[in-house]
């Protein structure tokens, strides 16, 4: 035991064994940690059902490694008590550089991933084009704070660095507010799912087309008459939109027409739906119906609805139901009405 004893305070009092046991001892974690990653939590998290534990298990396991070991280093050189701090500077400028490439790799993984699970199973270019900007706008963080711990580990000032940063900062963001609420509206509409390419929509200023693409700061929509009109994104993230092809492609055809006074309602009913039926493009189940709504001053006015299967078919069954209800009231002889007015004239004694 005293000869254990004296090893120990040998060891202890001499700061070179100190330095060698700690780097050992730094050493073994490291080599420990680095296969606890490997043979034990990356197992467990191919379990899960997200990928994101797996890229970041296996991006940590070989990086940690190196970490664990220049902190031990760091700690290692602490003993020496040297005058000047020019060595834990160091130590602590490549310590914060593994931590940025750790990072860093976290980051291409994370990103490559999304890409290739996300991305590229919508047709909209936003998200295509937003990973990627995403990427570097985290890399250049990562990089700016790497700068100030690396400034604050060799006892470098940055208070007037940070603050001219702040200042450059706040005028690229007034310069940049229109295009920052562009982005930020079309992340919006790409994770609300308010629309894809390929819906027809309505927007709130009554233009109607189908989506040709979810930019990063605009939305093409391409109209019926063949026009492509670019909306900003922040317009319509904060807009009513008329999204026709949701929750299905279904829609409902409404014609109003109107009869003249005498016609029994029951008879009108019956010989519109039965001409309705017979269109191709109207589903049976809803079934077509007609309703009475209004008396008006030279008609009675109805409305038929009809349901079809895909909002492409909407319009022109809209024009077929309109001559399909004209050819049947004509047949059963029930008058369409048209605006009349009786004039008197008062004939003067004279």
């Amino acid at each position: 035991m005293k000869l254990v004893s004296e090893i120990f305070k040998f060891i202890i009092e001499n700061v070179y064994l100190k330095f060698l046991l700690t780097l050992l001892i730094s050493l073994v974690v490291a080599y420990l940690t680095k296969i606890t990653f490997k043979k034990i939590l990356l197992p467990i998290t191919k379990k899960t059902k997200t990928v994101i534990d797996d890229l970041i298990v296996k991006s940590s396991a070989s990086i940690i490694f190196w970490v664990i070991l220049i902190l031990g280093v760091k700690i290692g050189i602490e003993y020496f008590k040297f005058g000047t701090g020019i060595y834990n500077s160091i130590v602590s400028t490549l310590l914060v550089l593994a931590i940025s490439i750790l990072i860093f790799k976290i980051i291409n993984n994370l990103s490559q991933q999304w890409l290739r699970e996300w991305a590229f199973k919508t047709k909209s270019t936003a998200d295509d084009r937003l990973i990627p900007l995403i990427e570097k706008i985290l890399k250049a963080l990562v990089i700016i704070l790497a700068i100030i711990f690396i400034f604050d580990a060799w006892n470098i000032n940055i208070g007037p660095i940070l603050a001219t940063a702040g200042i450059a900062g706040v005028a690229l963001a007034l310069a940049v507010k229109e295009s920052l609420a562009n982005i930020i509206g079309g992340v919006q509409l790409v994770l609300d799912k308010t629309f894809k390419v390929g819906d027809k929509v309505q927007l709130e200023s009554g233009e109607v087309g189908v989506i040709l693409d979810i930019g990063l700061r605009t939305t093409k929509l391409k109209t019926y008459d063949n026009e492509v009109i670019y909306i900003p994104n922040s317009y319509l993230a904060n807009s009513k939109i008329k999204n026709y092809s949701q929750p299905d492609l279904s829609q409902r055809v409404n014609v109003e027409f109107g009869v003249e006074y005498g016609s029994d309602p029951e008879k009108v009913k019956k010989v519109v739906v039965d001409a309705i039926k017979k269109i191709n493009t109207v589903l049976e189940d809803p079934p077509p119906e007609v309703i009475f709504t209004n008396l008006s001053d030279f008609s009675l006015d109805f409305i038929a609805r009809a349901w079809v299967k895909n909002y492409n078919d909407a319009f022109s069954t809209s024009l077929k139901m309109r001559e399909a209800i004209y050819d049947a009231l004509n047949k059963a002889n029930i008058g369409i009405p048209f605006p009349t007015r009786t004039i008197y004239v008062k004939q003067s004694k004279e």
